[in-house]
């Protein structure tokens, strides 16, 4: 008995593509809002802390995000707009644009990570409490929101690949806003019902000739 390979209906097909689109659509604004508004969130708190030698006793540093790196925050700001932009572009213009929003949670992630372990920005507040160039934080330690912001990255990354997977399948802005050289085309005048006064009158008013003829 002869097997028989059931065929998908293409109405079934562009379904599941509509969909699909709808999906990803909707989980790439949400991550990439929700990453944009972490890593910001993130660089604005607490990133590192520790102490100093002052006048013979401790000197407690502490560092945000935003002492440490300005990257993550730039990049997210990047990434948002990015996001946006989707939506402005097509065909190559939205492949770079989302290959932009990808690359900008990866930056995130590196910036944070590499923060982490950053101890420039206390040593600098330890040279200028202590009076000393050369002197540099002491008992060093990191807080958890250098990995808040790496969140925030990898959401923003998520985002970007969605865009690049199902960019294509995503509306783009009316077309009505794009300006072509072309001329536009202007509608034929609806024909004038001569028993109707009213309709003889709106036509002058609007430039028509009422009896639908066109002069000589």
């Amino acid at each position: 008995m002869d097997s028989v390979t059931a065929v998908p209906h293409p109405r079934s097909v562009s379904a599941a593509s509509a969909r699909a689109g709808r999906l990803s659509l909707g989980l790439a604004l949400l991550s990439g809002a929700l990453g944009a508004a972490v890593a910001l969130l993130s660089t604005r708190q607490r990133w590192s802390e520790g102490t100093a030698t002052v006048a013979g006793g401790p000197f407690a540093l502490t560092a945000r995000g935003s002492d440490v790196t300005g990257v993550p925050a730039a990049l997210a700001i990047v990434g948002l707009a990015a996001l946006v932009a989707v939506f402005a572009v097509r065909k190559a213009g939205r492949l770079a644009v989302s290959a932009l929003l990808a690359l900008s949670g990866v930056g995130i992630v590196v910036a944070a990570l590499t923060g982490a372990s950053d101890d420039s920005a206390l040593d600098e507040q330890a040279a200028r409490a202590s009076g000393d160039t050369s002197a540099s934080v002491a008992s060093f330690t990191h807080t958890a929101w250098p990995y808040v912001a790496v969140v925030g990255g990898v959401l923003i990354l998520l985002a970007g690949l969605l865009a690049l997977r199902y960019g294509r399948q995503w509306p783009a802005m009316s077309g009505r806003y794009e300006r072509s050289g072309a001329p536009r085309q202007r509608r034929a005048a609806k024909p004038v019902d001569p028993e109707r006064p009213e309709e003889i009158w709106k036509a002058l008013d609007r430039g028509e000739d009422p009896t639908g003829t066109d002069p000589a």
